[in-house]
């Protein structure tokens, strides 16, 4: 587990290093290359992003002795991602006394003040635009879970009704299992009562011929 936290570290270092020469060279740009190297930043900032959430998922899973550790990592990491995010806001809206001096010419200063307002509004759209990513997101998995849910809940409603119906043919054989032996205890009863008759009728007859044999004598 921490050998893939790690790697997730270099990743996390290569695009890092990458990210901040490219802020530093964004002020100096201007036109179509400015804004084709600022694009480039946003995504490459966007994969560090999901790079610190695969961390944090890394560290949740860790064992609680040993997570301590990963959390400071990871904490220093996130406050390197949100200087990053600051360093490159910044840089959008700056410029090189050449660059700017072209750009703008005079009224440098204030259109330099509206492009940081509307960068500012841009970044607030973006941050709103990831929270109802990320709550619709939710709404999704919730759904999903609810449905899971049901259908769980409509196998064991089933599971139960076989069970149920088991019972009641399971109590009917029962109930034909006990008839049939009351049938056959009467039977052997009766039975017994006809060989215990026999016998008696047998018996008598016998001694009734012993009697009257040796009466004739």
């Amino acid at each position: 587990m921490s050998s893939d936290f790690e790697a997730y570290e270099q990743d996390f270092g290569t695009l890092t290093a990458e990210i901040t020469n490219k802020i530093g060279r964004i002020p100096k740009l201007g036109g179509e290359e400015k804004t084709q190297l600022v694009l480039n930043v946003d995504k490459q900032l966007e994969e560090v992003r999901e790079l610190m959430e695969q961390m944090d998922l890394e560290v949740r899973e860790l064992p609680i002795q040993s997570r301590g550790m990963y959390q400071s990592r990871l904490k220093s990491y996130k406050g390197e991602m949100d200087k990053l995010e600051k360093d490159f806001k910044r840089s959008r809206i700056a410029y090189s006394d050449e660059v700017r001096n072209e750009l703008l010419g005079e009224d440098a200063g204030s259109s330099e003040s509206q492009r940081a307002h509307l960068l500012d509004n841009t970044e607030k759209l973006e941050r709103s635009s990831r929270r109802l990513d990320a709550g619709y997101q939710i709404a999704v998995e919730t759904e999903q879970v609810g449905q899971e849910i049901l259908a769980n809940l409509h196998t064991d409603r089933e599971k139960i009704q076989r069970s149920r119906d088991r019972l009641r043919e399971t109590d009917a054989n029962l109930g034909k299992s006990s008839r049939i032996l009351t049938g056959m205890l009467r039977r052997i009863i009766q039975n017994r009562v006809l060989v215990f008759v026999l016998g008696a009728i047998i018996l008598i007859t016998i001694i009734l011929a012993i009697y009257f044999n040796v009466r004739g004598h």
